[in-house]
């Protein structure tokens, strides 16, 4: 028990500085690197929740994919980041006011919490089975495809929509560009891509 506890204050505590360090960090490649840190100690309270899948989820998805697809992004474009911090002061206000609605919503949620805490223990033993018949991702997978199956693959819709979207976007036809023709490529001789030239000995071109 005292070593799960310790286990416990440790991610958490890397979790929230790394969290801190993501959002402080100049160098936005130092930025995702702390996030990555902050999903694997994510991943390692999942753990000690007994929700193994969710941390496997965690660690394959986000870290695996998420965030490596952040890192190359950032490192590929070429953004003035001294020019994105110039206008941080100009939207301080409408941040400053998104951030205390946000807040008011949590205290909201953690005050019903404690007036009714009546009202969500008894949605959560309609859907949740009762421990040790089943095992996490057994009781997971049951949650999704039955009781949320209508929402899963509502997101599922979402994301090819958005997938699809992206490659249109990729794809389209822009004036100036060069573009790949394979068929051309094929074609090509090799007459027509190699000159062998006869150079006498000790002259240049």
């Amino acid at each position: 028990m005292i070593v799960q506890a310790l286990a416990f204050y440790l991610f958490a505590a890397i979790a929230i500085a790394s969290g801190a360090m993501v959002i402080s960090s100049r160098n936005p490649v130092h930025s995702v690197l702390f996030l990555i840190l902050a999903f694997f100690n994510a991943a390692g309270l999942f753990v000690l929740m007994g929700a193994e899948f969710l941390a496997m989820i965690l660690v394959v998805v986000y870290v695996g994919a998420v965030a490596v697809m952040f890192m190359f992004v950032v490192m590929m474009l070429d953004i003035n980041f001294a020019e994105l911090r110039q206008g941080f002061l100009r939207y301080l206000p409408i941040g400053g006011l998104v951030g205390l609605i946000l807040l008011a919503e949590l205290l909201i949620i953690l005050a019903g919490w404690q007036l009714a805490p009546a009202a969500t223990q008894s949605e959560m033993l309609a859907v949740t089975p009762p421990p040790g018949e089943m095992s996490n991702t057994m009781a997971l997978g049951q949650l999704i495809y039955t009781h949320y199956i209508n929402l899963f693959q509502a997101a599922g819709i979402i994301l090819l929509i958005a997938m699809i979207g992206a490659i249109v976007l990729t794809h389209r036809r822009r004036p100036g560009v060069r573009r790949q023709d394979i068929g051309r490529q094929l074609q090509r001789r090799p007459a027509d891509t190699i000159e062998v030239r006869k150079i006498p000995t000790g002259k240049g071109l």
